[in-house]
């Protein structure tokens, strides 16, 4: 269905956006079919060979050349095609939407590291982390839906993870149980559940279930789970915050939140896509001008969904 944005969706979009031209481009995008992306496992597979594999049936483009294991399937594809390939089934690709991977890319997780991932299913960040670590450090990938869990650790067995603890528990309550155990990470995933404003493209209802009332709900989950995510984090170690929201209630704000309560810094990203910064001003609120290392993705800049991340490092 052709779902119509609210007014009030409308307007904050264009409060954020500004230029007439680049909030026409919003719409025209937000309503566009998704390109079709999938990431190279490389714990199983290198992208040469998976491409080469692939190839014989699709044409492969790989938009990063310092990624190569972003790919885009360009050819027009059956119902279900993606899913039902034997390197699906094999494990040799994650489908995953292109600014899905962004997270993994900015936190940077290494084989020496100990990775929360407060709120883990269905994995798609989880598997990414895992095959950037090389299977190596340790990864607890946490949700509390049982049935969310089980979709992951489906995902986690089919990607060959090996190196992830799957707990069930509310990711405040698990981050009050290991602050009592003493325990530290290193790394944090905050990949928080929000309003979806940036899930448009795979989702038209979004427009028709937006609500300001659900925002702000999320943004105090989201500022509650943030902080207790930064009481286990070790001195010195980094936490990525993002969500698939446009909302500066769930974005900006709750940085903002966590900037004055805690002692942290906000870390730049560089990603391969084009990025715009975090915004320092909203509803006559005047932000940290930190919040500029903030990333905003649209999806008129780079034929993706909208996303924001964070990059925060604590300090001793």
């Amino acid at each position: 269905m052709d779902y119509r944005p609210k007014p009030l969706f409308k307007e904050r979009i264009e409060k954020l956006l500004t230029d007439r031209n680049d909030i026409k481009k919003f719409w025209i995008f937000s309503k566009k079919p998704l390109l079709r992306t999938i990431r190279c496992n490389t714990l199983k597979i290198s992208p040469q060979e998976l491409k080469k594999r692939l190839e014989k049936k699709w044409k492969i483009k790989q938009p990063f050349p310092e990624y190569p294991e972003i790919m885009q399937v360009a050819s027009n594809l059956l119902p279900g095609e993606l899913g039902k390939s034997r390197e699906h089934i094999l494990g040799y690709y994650y489908i995953q939407e292109t600014a899905s991977m962004m997270p993994i890319l900015a936190l940077k997780p290494s084989s020496q590291d100990i990775l929360v991932d407060l709120c883990a299913a269905p994995g798609s960040k989880t598997t990414h982390a895992c095959a950037v670590m090389e299977n190596k450090g340790t990864i607890i990938a946490n949700d509390v839906n049982l049935g969310r869990i089980s979709i992951l650790s489906s995902n986690l067995e089919k990607q060959g993870c090996s190196n992830v603890i799957i707990t069930r528990h509310d990711g405040i309550v698990l981050c009050n149980k290991l602050k009592k155990l003493k325990f530290q990470a290193s790394k944090i995933l905050a990949d928080v559940p929000c309003s979806g404003e940036g899930n448009i493209r795979s989702n038209l209802a979004t427009l028709k279930m937006w609500n300001i009332k659900v925002i702000n709900k999320l943004s105090r989950i989201q500022k509650k789970l943030a902080s207790s995510a930064l009481e286990i984090l070790r001195p010195g170690g980094e936490m990525l915050y993002s969500t698939c929201t446009h909302a500066p209630e769930e974005n900006e704000l709750i940085i903002q939140h966590l900037l004055n309560n805690f002692n942290i810094k906000i870390e730049p990203i560089t990603l391969p896509l084009k990025t715009r910064p975090g915004i320092t001003e909203w509803e006559g609120q005047i932000l940290s001008k930190e919040l500029n290392r903030a990333c905003r993705i649209y999806p008129q800049d780079n034929d993706t969904e909208g996303f924001f991340l964070c990059k925060i490092k604590k300090l001793e």
